[in-house]
């Protein structure tokens, strides 16, 4: 199993969304790279800190590549936006990706050099911190159907879904 962190606007739909592809084995939204330790969602509305809404993703690179999720990753996010995804706006919603093996920081640059323009605002940056985020927002879409999301969850083909 390996795993990376990736930061796509609010993590609800981010997290949905890869819940249901193939080779995904767990999923968990929290906060990452911010300055502030174990870091609550207030914290994050009211500016007292920087962390994106990041969502782990744990998943079976026999089933699922990390070039394939960073393929699905694109389909949802707007790789040039700069805090702002959907209708939600501020440094939390940041796009990023965050790596914990080095070698997947070769994988995910010279992916986005084939498939983006230079100018792409997405971080690729080591993961230096991750706090869970509170168990409220753990699987919201799933306890919450209704709820807001900004990701066309039709964007997973059917052949890729679980």
């Amino acid at each position: 199993m390996k795993t990376i962190y990736l930061a796509g606007g609010c993590f609800w739909g981010v997290e949905h969304y890869f819940q249901l592809a193939k080779g995904i084995i767990e999923t968990e939204v929290g906060y990452a790279n911010g300055t502030k330790d174990n870091p609550k969602y207030e914290d994050l509305k009211h500016g007292l800190d920087d962390a994106s809404e990041t969502v782990r993703i744990v998943y079976d690179e026999n089933v699922i590549s990390l070039e394939k999720i960073l393929e699905l990753y694109l389909r949802v996010v707007d790789p040039y936006s700069v805090n702002k995804q959907g209708e939600d706006e501020g440094v939390q919603y940041r796009t990023g990706i965050y790596y914990i093996d080095e070698n997947n920081k070769d994988v995910i640059l010279n992916y986005f050099a084939k498939v983006l323009n230079k100018d792409y605002k997405i971080e690729v940056k080591k993961l230096n911190k991750f706090f869970k985020a509170e168990e409220y927002h753990q699987d919201y879409l799933n306890k919450n159907p209704q709820g807001y999301c900004h990701i066309n969850m039709a964007k997973l083909k059917p052949e890729e879904r679980k």
